[in-house]
């Protein structure tokens, strides 16, 4: 009896040792497995597991130091203990199997299993360990120093250095990772939206911009009886101001401003003239975040896309911008919009002045967007010749039939939403 009593006791601290191991090594993994960004929203709203967490996560080398420190002392007592145990039953070839089966019983409980488990569920395991490795680390940080000071010495020659807090900084591609994975924590329309503003310097003024030959103002050589319906007939607060062609533009009209002349049996061009405000021209190429700042920062809604010779290229506004963020502000794209025309399930009619990029946002298409602007643009460019009536071909994956060719451009064309498997590049 009382040969059995050392020998439980023996075992029982031996048990206590194996459930410190695993602890030391499941709390390791899930601190090191904590999300850095849940970690400091959780902190900044008041969590003290989060907080004293994210105070040993500073200094990770510390905290390493310490949990190493930890489990190779119980590890080593264990081994030390199982060896006198192992000899006391069953001498040399007792302390041989022992030192086997605490192997894989370290293996299996004290390490692959609770790291497992704690991979899984790192917050449950983790804020509770930290309110034990902070006391600790203030206990034994003499030791810990030494320790992290000779590893840290052996990285400086290996030309290592510790990482500092911009380590954890992510970058734009990595940003737009986290919101694909946010699912269903964040609505589609949403993750869109943010997706989007990612975005905005991959796309310029000249991708979004109202076009030259489409752009809507007023022409100072028009009779003012025509300038009149044109300001009575239009959809836009502001207009551009021009004499015989948009390229001799004199400002840009806020339609708010004629409010107290319109109503007058008689107004002249000269009292819209006094109303004008000075056009701002922006380069093409500008990026819409950048667009978008400086139209904060000028006041300003509406610019004038010029190229590097300084001839106006289109148009593009606060809107636009806005849309590119938010999305075009109707139901469906293709009962609203004039370029695109559905004639069943499988193919729509499309003009060849429709914007490419608008027509794989409103249809959810992929055409190319690295080249031309519009599909007109990118049908010549592909074909390298103005296509006649009845030409076929296939872009992007998507078979293309062009239905009328008229002023040396594609009028018309049918696009068949179904990428095809079986169609020639062009018939």
């Amino acid at each position: 009896m009382g040969d059995d009593s050392p020998l439980a006791a023996l075992l029982a601290l031996l048990f206590v040792l194996l459930l410190l191991s695993a602890f030391f090594s499941g709390s390791e993994t899930a601190l090191m497995s904590l999300n850095r960004y849940k970690l400091r929203h959780k902190s900044r709203a008041g969590h003290r597991g989060a907080r004293i967490a994210e105070k040993l996560l500073e200094r990770p080398d510390r905290l390493i130091g310490l949990i190493l420190l930890g489990n190779n002392a119980v590890n080593i007592s264990a081994s030390a203990l199982v060896g006198v145990v192992s000899v006391q039953l069953g001498g040399e070839l007792g302390f041989a199997i022992g030192t086997a089966v605490l192997t894989l019983v370290v293996l299996i409980f004290a390490e692959t299993a609770p790291k497992t488990m704690a991979a899984m569920h790192p917050e449950r395991i983790a804020f509770p360990a930290a309110y034990v490795y902070y006391p600790l680390l203030k206990i034994l940080y003499p030791l810990v120093w030494l320790t992290n000071a000779l590893a840290n010495g052996v990285l400086f020659l290996l030309g290592l250095r510790q990482a500092g807090a911009d380590g954890y900084a992510l970058s734009r591609e990595e940003l737009r990772t986290v919101v694909y994975e946010a699912g269903s924590r964040i609505s589609g329309k949403y993750r869109q939206m943010l997706l989007s503003i990612l975005d905005l310097e991959k796309v310029s003024v000249d991708d979004v911009m109202v076009p030259h030959n489409e752009i809507v103002g007023i022409d100072l050589d028009d009779h003012i009886d025509e300038i009149a319906a044109l300001i009575r007939d239009s959809d836009h607060t502001r207009l551009p101001v021009y004499r015989d062609t948009i390229d001799n533009v004199q400002g840009v009209l806020h339609l708010r401003r004629l409010a107290n002349i319109f109503t007058q049996l008689k107004f002249t061009k000269q009292d819209l003239e006094n109303l004008l405000d000075e056009p701002y021209f922006v380069p093409e190429g500008t990026p819409l975040s950048t667009q978008l700042l400086q139209f904060q920062k000028g006041r300003k809604r509406l610019a004038l896309v010029v190229d590097e010779y300084g001839d106006i290229q289109g148009i593009v506004t606060l809107e636009d911008i806005l849309e590119e963020i938010v999305g075009e502000f109707t139901t469906d794209p293709a009962d609203d919009d004039e370029d695109v025309v559905r004639e069943n399930d499988r193919c729509w009619l499309v003009n060849g002045t429709a914007n490419i990029r608008e027509l794989n946002k409103a249809m959810q298409w992929s055409l190319p967007t690295d080249g031309p602007k519009t599909l007109n643009g990118l049908i010549v460019e592909y074909l390298e010749t103005i296509p006649e009536s009845g030409t076929g071909l296939k872009i992007g994956g998507y078979p293309i039939e062009i239905i009328e060719t008229r002023e040396n451009r594609v009028q018309l064309a049918r696009i068949h939403a179904a990428k095809a498997e079986a169609h020639t590049e062009i018939d």
